[in-house]
């Protein structure tokens, strides 16, 4: 068999002189495993809403985003905790004076923040994802739309 592009939901496989059996008998199991990380997913943010989580649970990530907003934090610069590559912080949203079409208009402002491990993430990757931010809470239609 040639090379083949196989697609499920959102996930794909690149599958190179495989059988077709055998793919079949891989996207079940990999349907299953699905199924399972949702129900974990889902019993993760309960036990977290009812704050029963453990901290090894709360170990060992690689990317964090804090919300200092919450609290009043207009901007920070917050710190990456190994093993983690980066950090995102957001912060609170308030009206402030902005330039446009050679005026002054007000406008709900947040400052975001990201830090990263330079020798993981590359700045170009870094600031692409920040804009991506960026223009996602500017416009949440665009998340739920995928543009």
């Amino acid at each position: 068999m040639s090379d083949t592009l196989v697609e499920l939901t959102d996930l794909s496989l690149q599958a190179k002189q495989l059988h077709w059996n055998v793919i079949g008998r891989h996207f079940r199991s990999l349907h299953e495993q699905l199924d399972a990380l949702e129900l974990a997913i889902a019993d993760f943010v309960r036990r977290a809403q009812e704050s029963k989580l453990k901290l090894e649970e709360l170990e060992g990530g690689t990317f964090t985003i804090t919300n200092g907003g919450i609290y009043g934090s207009l901007l920070s610069t917050p710190i990456v905790n190994p093993p983690q590559s980066g950090i995102l912080g957001m912060h609170a949203i308030q009206d402030r004076p902005v330039a446009r079409d050679g005026g002054v208009v007000v406008r709900p402002m947040m400052y975001v923040a990201l830090t990263y491990d330079h020798r993981i993430i590359d700045g170009r990757e870094a600031v692409t994802f920040l804009r991506r931010v960026k223009e996602t809470i500017e416009d949440p239609a665009r998340m739920l739309l995928e543009v």
